[in-house]
C-alpha cells in the first residue's frame, strides 16, 4: 500500500470537520452574492436596451400641454416613432429643440437622487432641458389655416373640432396660413394661450416647423403620479375627415367640416 493510499484512509480529525462546516456557509454566501451581481448586471443591460431602443421617460416642466399633461407629470415615450411606425395627426410627441424654442425658464431640472436612480432604470423623468412635448397638428404637405368663420383650425380645407382642448380654449388667437414642408411637422400645445409652439417660432430659420429627425418618439403613457396614470390618445376621430394634401381642392368643394362627416 502506497503512502498516498494510507493517508487517504486516515480518519478526519475534529478540527478538520469543524473547518469544513465553517467553509460551507461561506461558500453559500459567496454563491448568493455572485448570483445577485449577475442578476443586477442583467437588469442593467436590459434596462439600457429598453431605454435606448424602445422607451424613454421624460419629466414635464411646463403648462403648455395642460390639461392633457400637467406640470411634473412623467411620461413614457415610444422610441419606435417615427423610425418604425409613422406619426399621425394628433400624436403627442417629444422632440429635440429645433433651435431657439426653449428659454432658460423652460428648462427642466433634476429632481433629486431618487428620481435620478429611477431614471437610470427607465422609470424616472430624464432632464428635459433640450426637449419639448407638443401635439402633431400637421404632417408633411398639410395646408393649415387659422381660422375658419367659427374660429376652428382648417387642415387641407377641412375644419376640425379639437375635443382634446379644454372647454373655452380657443384653437388659436394668432392667425396663420402655412404648408408643412417635406419631412417636417407643425406642432401645437393643448394649452394654446400658454404654448410657445410652431406659431411662436414662425420667424425662426425653420419657420416654426419641426424636422421629423428631431422627434424622439411618441408619448404613450403618463406613468407618474399614479393618480394620473393613463394612455395618451391621439384623438384619431378629430382628424378622420382630413384628406391627404393632394385632395385639398376636392375637400373644399364639398363638406369642409370634420364634425359634420
Amino acid at each position: 500500500m502506497s503512502d498516498h493510499e494510507v493517508s487517504a484512509q486516515q480518519p478526519v480529525t475534529r478540527r478538520e470537520a469543524v473547518g469544513r462546516r465553517r467553509r460551507r456557509p461561506q461558500n453559500r454566501l459567496l454563491a448568493f452574492l455572485v448570483d445577485v451581481v449577475v442578476i443586477l448586471l442583467i437588469a442593467l443591460v436590459v434596462s439600457w436596451g429598453v431605454r435606448t431602443f424602445l422607451f424613454r421617460t421624460f419629466y414635464v416642466p411646463s403648462s403648455s400641454m395642460v390639461s392633457t399633461l400637467e406640470v411634473n407629470d412623467r411620461i413614457i415615450v415610444n422610441n419606435l416613432y417615427p423610425e418604425v411606425f409613422g406619426l399621425e395627426r394628433g400624436d403627442v410627441v417629444v422632440f429635440k429643440d429645433p433651435g431657439g424654442w426653449l428659454s432658460s425658464s423652460s428648462f427642466a431640472s433634476s429632481t433629486g437622487p431618487l428620481d435620478a436612480l429611477a431614471s437610470f432604470f427607465g422609470f424616472g423623468g430624464q432632464e428635459s432641458n433640450e426637449y419639448l412635448v407638443k401635439r402633431v397638428i400637421g404632417l408633411p404637405g398639410d395646408h393649415i389655416v387659422c381660422c375658419d368663420a367659427q374660429g376652428r383650425l382648417q387642415i387641407n380645407g377641412v375644419s376640425i373640432d379639437e375635443t382634446y382642448l379644454d372647454e373655452g380654449v380657443a384653437p388659436s388667437l394668432q392667425e396663420f396660413d402655412v404648408t408643412v414642408p417635406e419631412d417636417s411637422l407643425w406642432v401645437m400645445g393643448d394649452n394654446r394661450a400658454h404654448s410657445a409652439d410652431s406659431r411662436a417660432n414662425m420667424d425662426s430659420p425653420l419657420g416654426g416647423f419641426v424636422p421629423e429627425d428631431n422627434v424622439v418618439g411618441r408619448a404613450v403613457v403618463i406613468s407618474y403620479p399614479i393618480s394620473r396614470w393613463t394612455f395618451l390618445d391621439n384623438y384619431a376621430s378629430v382628424f378622420a375627415a382630413v384628406p391627404d394634401p393632394s385632395e385639398e381642392g376636392s375637400a373644399q368643394s364639398g363638406t369642409a367640416t370634420a364634425a359634420s362627416s
